[in-house]
């Protein structure tokens, strides 16, 4: 009887990792970077529900062409450098744009996304 048992369980374990090998596994990894303009860089920037982005600061070379994205890990966020008119939200995650000017320049979220909204910020400089 306990034959019949485990061949039962191992049956089942089985066809579920053939299940899993065939449609559960996740996509793989996607490089953002490729496809990019030739001298471009790209800046990823990730915003979750912890009122965060993943970095304190970012680097960014002054007069490179640069292609900001937004990456929301979890929740709705977006993100805004007033001083260079930048506002990612919405359906608008990408922007390609050349900062100009060497500074420290505040990067804030621009999408009202709960009680620790006010708190979301981060640094850009260019050097």
């Amino acid at each position: 009887m306990h034959k019949w048992i485990m061949f039962v369980v191992f049956s089942a374990a089985a066809l579920l990792s053939v299940y899993l090998l065939t449609f559960g596994l996740p996509e793989k990894p996607k490089d953002e970077a490729a496809g990019l303009p030739e001298g471009m860089t790209l800046l990823k920037i990730e915003a979750s529900n912890d009122f965060v982005f993943d970095q304190q600061e970012y680097h960014v070379k002054a007069g490179q062409p640069v292609r900001l994205l937004l990456k929301n890990k979890s929740g709705i966020h977006g993100l805004a450098i007033k001083d260079f008119n930048i506002d990612l939200q919405g359906a608008t995650l990408t922007q390609d744009v050349t900062f100009d000017k060497p500074g420290t320049y505040e990067i804030h979220c621009s999408v009202m996304c709960g009680v620790g909204h006010a708190d979301m910020k981060s640094v850009l400089i260019v050097e």
